[in-house]
């Protein structure tokens, strides 16, 4: 696999900083049923990583100790995490709303059987893959029969009451098939609806269009086609200065499966983890965060960053503008 850090590190993206965190996103694990040719994590069924009880009882101290309102989990899979579900419930006893980022499929894997039945008692918010409503193109990108799947699951995460109850949130997540920015948030969304609905009866929240980051399997895709230069010169020729404002590092944090802190999912994935000062780890660990404020907190940025600022801008929640 080619590593793209070194494409991406000089930059001269515009410098930021940290407001108040409000959203920890943790990842879990890399351990996967899938293995997507966009994931920027490099995730899959051979991978091993995985968050362990000792490191997840933490992040529960972090959230109570740093008031955190939302809890995003993560992976690979990251109900493939043994610690998952207790880690939801003791999340949602402290009152925390928890975020689920589900690839569907895993709702059928041997073991899953009541894993949508457990989400939907938890009120926990569904984030759910779905990078196009077509057959084929679903396929190609994620593996022959995934579409299938994802389309039952959907159906049974509707007939619990998601994306049909105000409190059972259910958002579709569209990525492109190659080197290209997304389409209008908006418009996609209205074509998802009228598809989905029209041929399966699927009802669903909204819809994020998130652009392909530069990094991990896709990075090392477009270096071997050669395209690697070209996507990043469109992603800064579409740089829109007003999407700084609003990028989700500004009020998120990142947290690996072993418990260390990074600015993003995306700089997790590539290493560059929060401006050091002095802790016990030589980098900042869910630990050292328990006895320091992050608010205002210079963020680390490199090239890949315009994946977020270009055209509609691009997040964990969607499109920015």
């Amino acid at each position: 696999m080619h590593a793209t850090l070194p494409l991406l590190k000089a930059t001269d993206f515009p410098a930021i900083r940290r407001s108040a965190v409000d959203t920890l996103q943790v990842n879990l694990g890399y351990t996967c049923n899938q293995s997507c040719l966009h994931c920027h994590v490099d995730a899959g069924p051979n991978r091993r990583e995985q968050m362990d009880r000792a490191t997840v009882e933490r992040v529960l101290d972090v959230l109570v100790a740093k008031a955190i309102r939302a809890l995003d989990l993560t992976g690979g899979a990251p109900e493939l995490n043994p610690h998952f579900r207790d880690l939801v419930r003791e999340a949602r006893g402290r009152g925390v709303h928890v975020i689920d980022r589900c690839n569907l499929t895993i709702l059928s894997e041997p073991g899953q059987e009541d894993l949508a039945e457990f989400l939907a008692a938890q009120q926990v918010e569904v984030v759910a893959s779905l990078p196009c409503y077509l057959e084929d193109n679903v396929d190609r990108q994620r593996g022959a029969g995934v579409f299938e799947r994802s389309v039952r699951a959907l159906q049974r995460l509707n007939a619990l009451g998601y994306g049909r109850d105000e409190r059972l949130p259910l958002s579709l997540v569209f990525n492109p098939q190659g080197p290209s920015l997304p389409p209008p948030q908006a418009a996609l969304e209205a074509d998802y609806r009228k598809f989905l609905g029209e041929r399966f009866g699927i009802v669903f929240t909204r819809l994020y269009a998130l652009a392909n980051m530069p990094i991990a399997r896709f990075g090392s895709t477009l270096v071997s086609k050669g395209q690697f230069r070209d996507y990043m010169a469109g992603l800064r020729a579409a740089h829109r200065l007003q999407n700084v404002a609003q990028v989700m590092c500004r009020t998120l944090v990142s947290v690996d499966w072993q418990g260390f802190l990074y600015d993003c999912d995306f700089n997790q994935m590539l290493g560059l983890h929060l401006h050091e000062g002095g802790t016990r780890h030589g980098r900042i660990h869910l630990d050292d965060w328990l006895e320091m404020d992050l608010d205002g907190n210079p963020i680390v940025v490199a090239d890949h960053c315009y994946g977020c600022t270009a055209g509609q801008g691009s997040s964990c929640g969607g499109a920015l503008a």
